[in-house]
Formats: C-alpha cells, sequence, structure tokens
C-alpha cells in the first residue's frame, strides 16, 4: 500500500488575468508592482519561489 499523495493539478481560471513572473521582471528577478500609493517588490529566489515585499 503506497501513502504518497499525487500533487493537486495546477490549473488557471479562464475569469482571471494570468500574467508570467519572468515577463514581468522581463526575464530578471525583480519588479515593482504600484498598488494605489504603495510600491511593492516582486523578487525571484534562486529556488524558483516568489517573494513579495513592501
Amino acid at each position: 500500500m503506497s501513502y504518497h499523495s499525487t500533487p493537486p493539478k495546477q490549473t488557471t481560471s479562464p475569469s482571471l488575468p494570468t500574467y508570467s513572473a519572468r515577463d514581468l521582471t522581463e526575464n530578471g528577478d525583480q519588479a515593482q508592482i504600484v498598488l494605489g500609493d504603495q510600491i511593492y517588490t516582486l523578487r525571484i529566489t534562486r529556488a524558483g519561489k516568489l517573494i513579495l515585499t513592501k
């Protein structure tokens, strides 16, 4: 008997806008995102994770 679980499939909703993080960072590793009067930094780590900071 196996206790390994299958990871959930990642699907995109057709009603949500979808953006590539690589496009947002213009193939770099950082981008700035503005929301109202706040500026956030989106960073792609070496491990391929995303970090969003104020």
